[in-house]
């Protein structure tokens, strides 16, 4: 990952007079912004050089779905690149959809650009901060859990859990305390991310799916119906 203000960003848009838009807002912002308007010329560019950020668009040209299909091959090669859905498709289904896909946050065309550049910082904050963590903090283990800041990783009993960018937020900040409850507001705070509440429920599904799909009895993620979530601590640790 380079220094954000020279971040690349990938941006995958089939409206030309939108991407055009998009990109200088982006470029005033100080990042590099490489236009492509076809999934599969993403995946080319994609193959020479995995960009520092994803953003893409849903449907593409006659293909409806063509930006979902985009995701899942995009995260098929790496979990930590983050990406980010521009469209104007905003019902529930695309959304959770697209977050189910792995996506890091879908974002309608209603936003202004002052805000999409604002996603863009933010996410590559995350990424920064962590990457610049130091020696002393670098790592953090909460029972079977353990968390390798400075590269991203989260083991479960030792075996790694492919965590998207967003996700590792949301565990190391659920992780920061265990057994204390965290509302969604509280959540987003923490891991430092800008979502609503239906985007941090169902990243945090997605979550507990991943944790699952390693350990059966996973429950380390409770929801605390009408206040948020908690890490629940070690069995021999008070809660």
């Amino acid at each position: 990952m380079t220094d954000e203000a020279l971040a690349h960003i990938l941006l995958v848009e089939d409206e030309a007079a939108l991407a055009e838009n998009y990109a200088l807002a982006l470029q005033r912002a100080g990042y590099q912004v490489e236009h492509v308007a076809t999934s599969e010329a993403a995946l080319a560019r994609a193959a020479a050089r995995l960009p520092d950020v994803a953003i893409i668009d849903v449907g593409l040209g006659r293909h409806a779905d063509a930006g979902f299909e985009l995701c899942r091959a995009f995260r098929a090669r790496s979990d930590r690149l983050p990406i980010l859905f521009l469209t104007a498709r905003d019902d529930e289904l695309d959304i959770i959809s697209g977050l189910r896909l792995g996506a890091d946050d879908y974002l309608t065309k209603d936003i202004s650009l002052a805000q999409l550049v604002a996603r863009v910082h933010t996410v590559l904050r995350r990424v920064q901060a962590l990457l610049t963590t130091s020696d002393a903090c670098a790592e953090r283990v909460v029972g079977a859990l353990r968390l390798e800041l400075p590269r991203l990783i989260a083991l479960w009993h030792e075996t790694v859990v492919p965590l998207t960018v967003t996700e590792f937020h949301l565990v190391a900040a659920l992780a920061e305390s265990p057994g204390q409850v965290l509302s969604r507001a509280q959540l987003m705070r923490a891991a430092g991310v800008v979502l609503d509440d239906q985007t941090i429920t169902a990243h945090v599904k997605r979550i507990r799916r991943k944790f699952e799909a390693l350990d059966g009895g996973f429950e380390a993620i409770a929801t605390v119906y009408g206040l948020g979530y908690r890490w629940m601590p070690p069995a021999n640790e008070p809660g």
